[in-house]
């Protein structure tokens, strides 16, 4: 048989078996999809509803809840990567990001404990805590009255703490608008977009210990003194008990609403931190604050494609990490 003879037998012969000749990148493309709307469409279809359901039944008894989630997806998905390392508990070897300064008054953690066990129920060992961490942020807005984002999921969970490098990544409320545009550029996030992400701030509470340099020994001069009362009534003590209930609202009209109050306080100057303050007088950043303040449909579409972006942060995928069985620990290996 002739050369060209046996290279014909030898293509009919696997089209006969059903063998496909391809590079070995189409299969690491198959195996690892990225991020992709509806990824548990096939091996968890109900994932994405229970996580839903879950969010609304826990908002019903614990409003704050959903401030949480709500602060987990930029405390998690703005350190490296969005893979739930903010959950992992401290263990001999590292501190958890979860007792970090910067992590000051993140809480309802059980919570999210919650919803991972509703899910493993349906779907055991499918779905990961940084899928179920970035669906409850997308549902949490949606219960403080913001807009539905449509969020893909794919994601797999990181097994170690990023706590000792956390400070490079978050800033700090007292850092200068300078290093904080410079933070959220690195992810992706343009000037718009951090004003938006920074909205964030129309609700929840901000503790006394984040703001009495505001106002011991002496107030703040930039502060709109009919607030400052307010401020001191809320916090009497110029050294306040962490451990204590001690805090201002963030917005005294509407607190549990996720809207546009927050950008005309801080024009007025009512913001409670140095970074809403500095975000309203920064002429890199005044001029979305008062487009935003003009309009809650503009706030709420860069709201919604800063969230994305920060949610599609450098990802674990495909075979990277793994899938957790408890979120606040890494799974054992034999």
């Amino acid at each position: 048989m002739s050369s060209r003879a046996v290279v014909f037998f030898f293509f009919a012969l696997l089209s006969f078996s059903g063998i496909c000749l391809r590079p070995a990148s189409a299969d690491n493309e198959e195996e690892d999809p990225g991020l992709v709307m509806n990824f548990y469409k096939d091996t968890c279809p109900q994932a994405e509803d229970v996580i839903r359901e879950q969010v609304r039944l826990l908002y019903k008894r614990h409003k704050n809840t959903a401030f949480s989630w709500l602060r987990n997806i930029f405390h998690d998905c703005a350190v490296q990567s969005c893979d739930a390392s903010l959950l992992l508990d401290s263990t001999r070897r590292s501190l958890s990001e979860k007792e970090t300064d910067r992590s000051f008054g993140l809480r309802n953690f059980r919570y999210l404990d919650t919803i991972k066990e509703a899910v493993e129920r349906e779907c055991p060992g499918v779905v990961s805590c940084a899928d179920i961490l970035v669906l409850s942020a997308r549902d949490g807005i949606v219960s403080l009255g913001g807009p539905h984002i449509p969020l893909k999921t794919g994601r797999r969970d990181g097994r170690k703490s990023r706590a000792e490098i956390l400070e490079e990544y978050l800033p700090d409320h007292n850092e200068s608008m300078s290093v904080v545009l410079d933070r959220f550029a690195a992810i992706g996030i343009d000037t718009p977009g951090l004003v938006a992400l920074l909205g964030a701030h129309s609700v929840g509470r901000t503790h006394c210990v984040k703001l009495v340099h505001r106002l011991y020994p002496e107030v703040d001069p930039v502060l709109n003194t009919d607030h400052v009362e307010h401020m001191l009534h809320k916090c009497p003590d110029a050294i306040p008990d962490p451990k204590a209930v001690q805090y201002v609202r963030n917005d005294r009209g509407t607190p549990m609403k996720l809207d546009n109050n927050y950008y005309r306080n801080i024009l007025d100057n009512k913001g409670l931190l140095i970074v809403d303050h500095q975000l309203a007088t920064d002429k890199r950043t005044k001029p979305y604050v008062k487009k935003m303040a003009k309009s809650q449909d503009y706030f709420f579409k860069e709201f919604a494609r800063a969230i994305t972006i920060l949610s599609e942060n450098n990802p674990l995928t495909g075979t990277k990490g793994e899938i957790r069985k408890q979120c606040s620990v890494a799974n054992k290996h034999h």
